[in-house]
C-alpha cells in the first residue's frame, strides 16, 4: 500500500456509452453541424468536401489506406423561389409535423439560421419520436 501513498484514491463509476436515444441524438446533431458547414460553404458559392479515409490496392496489389475527398449531398435545395429544408437521419427524411417534412425558407441566407434551430430542437430531444419512426422499418427487418 505504500505504493499508493503519494495518489488520492477515489471511487468512481465510469460511463462506457450513452444510450440508445443519446447515442441516435448525438449522430443527427453531428449531422447538422456538418449542414451548417455545407450552408457555408454554398453561401459562398462553393462545393463543401470533406477528406476521408478509404482502403484501396496500390500497384502491387497491398491494400493500403488513402485519403480521398468527398463531396457532402446537401439538405437543402431551391424551389417555389425558396430554400426547402429536408432533415434526414441516415438517408431517410423525418417527419418534422403532421403536415410536411421539410421547412421553407426565403432565401440561401436564412438556411444556417433554420438549421441552427434545427440543431437546438434536436439537442433538446424534440426529433426522438421522429428518429424511431424513421428507423422502425429497418428494425422489423
Amino acid at each position: 500500500m505504500s505504493v499508493f501513498a503519494k495518489f488520492a484514491i477515489k471511487s468512481v463509476v465510469r460511463r462506457v456509452s450513452l444510450t440508445p436515444t443519446e447515442a441516435r441524438r448525438q449522430k443527427l446533431v453531428s449531422a447538422i453541424n456538418e449542414q451548417l458547414e455545407v450552408a457555408e460553404a454554398a453561401a459562398r458559392g462553393e462545393q463543401y468536401v470533406v477528406t476521408v479515409p478509404r482502403w484501396t490496392q496500390n500497384e502491387s496489389g497491398e491494400r493500403v489506406r488513402v485519403q480521398r475527398q468527398k463531396v457532402v449531398r446537401s439538405w437543402f435545395f431551391e424551389r417555389d423561389g425558396g430554400c426547402y429544408i429536408q432533415i434526414k437521419y441516415g438517408s431517410k427524411v423525418l417527419l418534422l409535423s403532421k403536415d410536411g417534412n421539410a421547412l421553407f425558407v426565403k432565401q440561401l441566407s436564412e438556411v444556417k439560421a433554420a438549421l441552427e434551430a434545427v440543431r437546438a430542437a434536436a439537442t433538446s430531444g424534440e426529433f426522438d419520436s421522429a428518429i424511431d419512426a424513421a428507423i422502425k422499418p429497418r428494425k422489423a427487418m
